[in-house]
């Protein structure tokens, strides 16, 4: 299936909550798009009063709620993931979903401090070398063959 048409929804306010964003998934879905993404922030710096969801939660809440849809992180930022646990959590929701996560994997953005204020890697290219990494990490654990941390 080619992927046309998708929406993507920030996991802000009312969409914090994930049975909100499975609602609208559910609608996207039934409205003919083929594709439901979610923003993967941890802060909301400009706006501390309006509650941030998990996107990884919404994702699995996404995938329940859904029969068609592509769904999954718009850009994960790898720097600031354990790929063990991305691993993990691409595998299972892939499962939940028979098959359609789709991974978006990225830098993510410095602009509003959402690294540096959290203590994480903010340099552009200490997050591509992570990023990098973290690739690397998460194929070789879907290959189902033992990893060997690098030495």
């Amino acid at each position: 299936m080619a992927l046309r048409h998708g929406v993507y929804l920030p996991p802000f306010g009312d969409l914090a909550d994930p049975r909100v964003l499975a609602e609208v998934a559910v609608e996207a879905e039934t409205a003919g798009f083929d594709g439901v993404f979610v923003w993967d922030h941890v802060a909301r710096p400009h706006d501390r009063g309006l509650a941030l969801g998990d996107a990884w939660i919404g994702s699995a809440a996404i995938a329940a709620a859904t029969t068609t849809v592509v769904f999954g992180p718009r850009v994960t930022p790898l720097s600031r993931r354990r790929p063990h646990d991305v691993a993990r959590e691409t595998v299972a929701l892939d499962l939940l979903s028979n098959g359609r996560l789709a991974l978006g994997v990225g830098l993510g953005s410095e602009a509003t401090g959402e690294f540096s204020r959290l203590g994480e890697v903010s340099a552009p290219r200490e997050r591509a070398k992570r990023l990098d990494e973290a690739l690397t990490v998460i194929t070789e654990l879907w290959s189902g063959e033992a990893v060997h941390p690098a030495t």
